[in-house]
C-alpha cells in the first residue's frame, strides 16, 4: 500500500474508533449490564480487582508464557533465582487443546504438580490470563463451544475467589493496582479469546500453507504465518463490554501501566495471531490511551515461541513498547516478519523481567529477556517520563 493510500485509511480507522468509543461511553451511562447479561454490581467498578499483594511496592516483575505441561521445564531454576515481587502468566500456561473438560482439568493438574511451578506459587504473588491453548483449542475464539466450562476451570486452577468480580465478566479479563500513591503499578490482563470474532487467513492461491512456508524458508526469507487483517469493522478481539471496562480502567490512577496481552500488540505483520489482525481494535486501543491521557503504558506479550522487542513511535500519543517473552518450554523454528521489531529474535526458552527504579520524576524501567540459565539476552531502559 502506498503512503497516499495508507494515510486516509489510518485516518478513517481513527475517526471510526473515536465514534465507536464515544458511543460506548454514552452507553455505559445506563449501567454496565446494558452491554451483556451480567451483574451490574462491583464487577465493573473502575478500581483494582482484589489480590492479596495489592499493598506491595513492585520493583521487579517477571512474566512468561507457553509452558507445555508434558515437557521438562528447567527454566524454573532461573526464574526462582530472581526476587520477583510478582510473576505474570500471559497465556498458553498449559496446552489443553480439547473439548473434553476432564482432559483439560488433568492437564491443569499436571502443571500444578510441576516442582518449579509449585515453588513459585508458594513464594511469589501470581496473576494469570489465558490464550488459545489453555482457552481450549489452537487459535480459537468466541465460537469455541466450551468456553464457559473452560473459564470455570481456569478460575479453579488459579484460585480465583468465589466472590471475585472477575467471575462475573464475559471472559477472564482483570486489572490490579499494586503499591502506594507515587509507586502504583496497574496490571491489565485483557481476554483476547472469549469474545473474539473469527480470524481471517491469507489467500495462498490454493497452496498448502506448510509447503508455502517451507519454500520461503528455503529461499532464505522471513516466514509469515497464515493469517491476514480482518477488514470487517464489526470484527473484534475484546467484545464491546470488555472495551467499556477497559475505558474505565485507563481512568484509574497509576504511575506505571503494564498491559499484559496474551498476543503481540505492536508486531506488524508476522502473519500469526496478534492485535494487527484486528487493525480496528489495535487503533482503538492506541486512541483510547491518547483520549484517557493514560501515561506509563508498556505492553508485554507472549504466544510467539520467541522473544523480541517491538516499538511504535508514529501516530501514537508517546513511544509505545512491546516486550514479547515466549516460551517457558516452546521454541519457534523460524523468524516471522515484524516491521516494528527493534531487537534480535531470541529463539530459545526465555522469560521476561521488568525492573522499576522508583526515583519520582526520574523513575526508570528496565525491560529484559533472560534465558534458561538466567543470563540477560536483551535489555532496554525506558524513562518513565517518556511514557507521557
Amino acid at each position: 500500500m502506498s503512503q497516499k493510500e495508507h494515510d486516509p485509511a489510518r485516518r478513517a480507522l481513527l475517526r471510526q474508533s473515536i465514534a465507536l468509543a464515544g458511543a460506548a461511553a454514552l452507553g455505559s451511562a445506563s449501567g454496565p449490564a446494558a452491554a451483556g447479561n451480567y451483574s451490574s454490581t462491583s464487577t465493573d467498578t473502575p478500581s483494582s480487582d482484589p489480590h492479596p499483594a495489592l499493598g506491595r511496592t513492585l520493583t521487579r516483575i517477571g512474566f512468561g508464557s507457553c509452558s507445555k505441561e508434558s515437557k521438562p521445564q528447567p527454566i524454573w531454576d532461573a526464574i526462582l533465582a530472581e526476587p520477583f515481587d510478582l510473576f505474570m502468566f500471559l497465556g498458553d500456561n498449559i496446552y489443553g487443546d480439547t473439548r473434553d473438560m476432564a482432559v483439560l482439568s488433568e492437564k491443569y493438574a499436571k502443571f500444578g504438580r510441576e516442582p518449579g511451578f509449585v515453588r513459585l506459587r508458594n513464594t511469589t504473588p501470581i496473576v494469570a490470563v489465558w490464550d488459545d491453548h489453555d482457552f481450549g483449542e489452537n487459535d480459537a475464539g468466541g465460537d469455541y463451544p466450551f468456553k464457559e466450562e473452560s473459564r470455570q476451570r481456569f478460575f479453579e486452577f488459579w484460585g480465583e475467589p468465589a466472590d471475585s468480580p472477575r467471575r462475573g465478566r464475559d471472559g477472564v479479563y482483570a486489572s490490579y493496582v499494586f503499591g502506594p500513591p507515587g509507586k502504583r503499578v496497574q496490571v491489565i490482563l485483557p481476554d483476547l479469546r472469549y469474545n473474539r470474532t473469527p480470524i481471517m487467513t491469507l489467500d495462498l492461491a490454493g497452496a498448502n500453507y506448510d509447503d508455502w512456508a517451507k519454500a520461503k524458508e528455503n529461499a532464505g526469507l522471513l516466514v509469515p504465518g497464515p493469517y491476514a487483517r480482518n477488514p470487517d469493522h464489526a470484527a473484534t478481539m475484546l467484545g464491546e463490554r470488555q472495551w467499556q471496562w477497559l475505558e474505565r480502567q485507563l481512568e484509574v490512577p497509576a504511575e506505571v501501566r503494564l498491559f499484559a496481552s496474551s498476543l503481540q500488540v505492536l508486531a506488524d505483520f508476522p502473519g500469526w495471531e496478534g492485535w494487527i489482525n484486528f487493525a480496528r481494535d489495535q487503533q482503538r486501543l492506541i486512541d483510547l490511551i491518547r483520549r484517557k491521557g493514560a501515561n506509563g503504558v508498556v505492553f508485554l506479550s507472549g504466544d510467539t515461541h520467541y522473544a523480541e522487542m517491538s516499538k511504535l513511535d508514529v501516530n501514537v500519543p508517546y513511544t509505545l513498547w512491546d516486550l514479547t517473552s515466549s516460551g517457558i518450554t516452546e521454541v519457534w523454528p523460524v523468524t516471522p516478519p515484524n516491521a516494528n521489531r527493534v531487537s534480535e529474535v531470541l529463539r530459545e526458552v526465555n522469560f521476561g523481567v521488568i525492573d522499576i527504579d522508583w526515583q519520582g520524576p526520574r523513575t526508570r524501567l528496565t525491560l529484559s529477556i533472560r534465558d534458561v540459565a538466567g543470563r540477560t539476552r536483551m535489555s532496554f531502559e525506558i524513562e518513565l517520563a517518556s511514557l507521557a
